[in-house]
């Protein structure tokens, strides 16, 4: 028997309340989903500098551009003066996404992220303006997407200066004064076979560590650039200090694959946005800081050794460059050096 028109009716509005019931169902979980991947969080942060530092008023910048483009969602929690550990303490837990970005220098990273440590060959950058036309480069964005495939994203590059040596002792105006001293270096290879080639007995010391070895005669001297040896007090205990600037082993600012992949698309772009807007900011603090830090070291009485004879250092560097062997990163290095 034919169902009557009412019949008919009523099965026709039964499908449809279903057809609307999944339709709704889905709608939530669109919803719920997309609501879970936008949740506030808050992105803990190491640095090893003091909290008035350049590079931690930089992510602060950062993290306040953040909390703007998000609606408040996402922010930052630097964690300065070394709270989360020394920098490869702090490596280590970010690679491993306990930390979820970090700021440290290229030197370091360099035993994970082997490309990191081209940025730290010695007098491989001319000049200030030859290393940000290369970070700022298509050179630049290749060595920050390079650490990807070591459990990092790469967002940014900050300046460090130039490094020079300082001392205790007698200041070092030639490569023979190097000889029989205890010279502090960063945890990295490239460090130590530096010193090492230029005659003195590297030794490796956390960062914040350097002014107990320094004051105790564990080392003679370290090398870093302005800013670190005054605001860390270094230039009161070695107050000779030589201009060599050996290297220019920028500062990066890495987050872990692990916090990187919990953002959404949008969240990512605006995270790498605002890095390299901090980028900046950073430089411009630092070029004052660099400038105070300079003065203050020679109100102090500090013997600055800028006339000598730098060929025998860069000569002595022949044999760190010998031991590249990877064929990728001494195409790099000549990249680098044949870059304007």
């Amino acid at each position: 028997m034919a169902p009557s028109p009412a019949g008919r009716l009523q099965r026709l509005l039964a499908r449809a309340a279903h057809a609307l019931a999944a339709i709704s169902f889905a709608a939530l979980a669109v919803t719920l989903s997309a609501a879970a991947s936008v949740a506030a969080r808050e992105f803990r942060v190491a640095d090893t500098q003091v909290e008035d530092y350049p590079t931690v008023q930089a992510v602060q910048h950062m993290s306040r551009l953040i909390e703007e483009q998000t609606g408040g969602r996402h922010r930052l929690r630097v964690f300065h003066s070394r709270q989360l550990g020394e920098e490869q303490d702090t490596i280590e837990q970010t690679r491993a996404g306990a930390i979820d970005l970090n700021r440290t220098n290229v030197a370091p990273i360099g035993a994970i992220v082997p490309v990191a440590d081209v940025l730290a060959m010695p007098f491989l950058f001319r000049s200030k303006a030859h290393l940000h036309n290369v970070l700022d480069g298509p050179i630049g964005d290749e060595i920050l997407k390079s650490f990807e495939a070591y459990g990092f994203v790469g967002l940014t590059f900050y300046d460090s200066g130039a490094r020079s040596l300082y001392t205790r002792g007698r200041p070092v105006r030639d490569i023979a004064d190097m000889k029989g001293l205890r010279i502090r270096v960063q945890q990295s290879a490239l460090m130590t076979a530096m010193i090492r080639a230029l005659g003195a007995t590297a030794v490796q010391l956390p960062y914040g560590q350097v002014e107990t070895g320094l004051s105790t005669g564990l080392i003679d001297g370290a090398e870093n650039n302005w800013p670190s040896y005054v605001t860390t007090g270094h230039y009161k205990l070695a107050p000779n200090y030589t201009l060599t600037e050996h290297t220019m082993s920028p500062e990066v600012l890495v987050m872990s694959l692990r916090a990187w992949q919990s953002l959404s698309a949008d969240d990512q772009a605006i995270f790498r946005s605002a890095a390299r807007a901090s980028n900046r900011v950073m430089r411009e603090q630092w070029n004052a800081l660099e400038e105070r830090s300079r003065a203050q070291a020679r109100a102090a009485g500090t013997t600055i050794v800028s006339e000598f004879d730098r060929r025998p250092f860069v000569a002595a560097m022949a044999q760190v460059y010998a031991g590249v062997t990877d064929p990728n990163l001494r195409r790099l290095i000549d990249r680098i050096r044949e870059s304007e």
